[in-house]
């Protein structure tokens, strides 16, 4: 398929030379590149309280929890991104093109904004449901207490469960559960979000 007039259409090799030179993140898909928008303190606060709770429960098991410096390819649809959280249980699968790029997440985290809720909650979320080894897509609300997670059941069903304040969230996949007003807590110090 042609590309519509002044637009570029880049090739996978394209992106990891741009990444590879550039000191700021880009997602890659269908061909384009967009830069990845900074994220607020609160947001880089509740990836990481969120990670903190992870690596906490999974310590000594065969799953690793990494940050949002690991990038994650979805081979389905070509989406190439960085989760603000990815577990991986087992050896981590490398892209055949990228040592640097994962294949194979178990889990993936992504802490929601204003700017990114939509895109997160709706089509990243339909491209990471086409990773086979993806168990649960877990979805952290800012400014707003709510975890949602998103699983794969037995019979390869999407279920949504959702956790407020008071509640826990729980990541069956991988055996580990988060208590909402923890994670808010260790990352807001019960800082009012309002």
């Amino acid at each position: 398929m042609a590309s519509p007039a002044g637009i570029h259409r880049y090739t996978w090799a394209d992106y990891l030379a741009l990444e590879g030179a550039s000191n700021v993140k880009h997602e890659f898909l269908n061909g384009e590149i967009y830069g990845m928008a900074g994220g607020t303190p609160e947001h880089a606060a509740l990836g990481v309280a969120v990670a903190a709770a992870l690596l906490q429960q999974l310590r000594g098991g065969p799953c690793r929890v990494y940050s949002s410096d690991l990038r994650v390819r979805v081979a389905a649809t070509g989406l190439a991104t960085y989760p603000d959280v990815t577990v991986v249980c087992g050896d981590a699968e490398r892209d055949p093109e990228s040592a640097t790029t994962v294949v194979n997440p178990r889990v993936v985290v992504e802490v929601l904004s204003n700017s990114t809720r939509d895109y997160d909650c709706g089509e990243k979320l339909e491209h990471y449901r086409q990773v086979s080894s993806l168990a649960a897509v877990v979805l952290v609300a800012c400014p707003e207490r709510r975890i949602v997670v998103h699983q794969r059941n037995h019979e390869g069903v999407w279920q949504e469960h959702a956790a407020g304040s008071g509640a826990r969230a729980s990541i069956e996949a991988i055996g580990c559960t988060l208590t909402v007003d923890d994670v808010y807590s260790d990352a807001l110090g019960g800082a009012a979000l309002d």
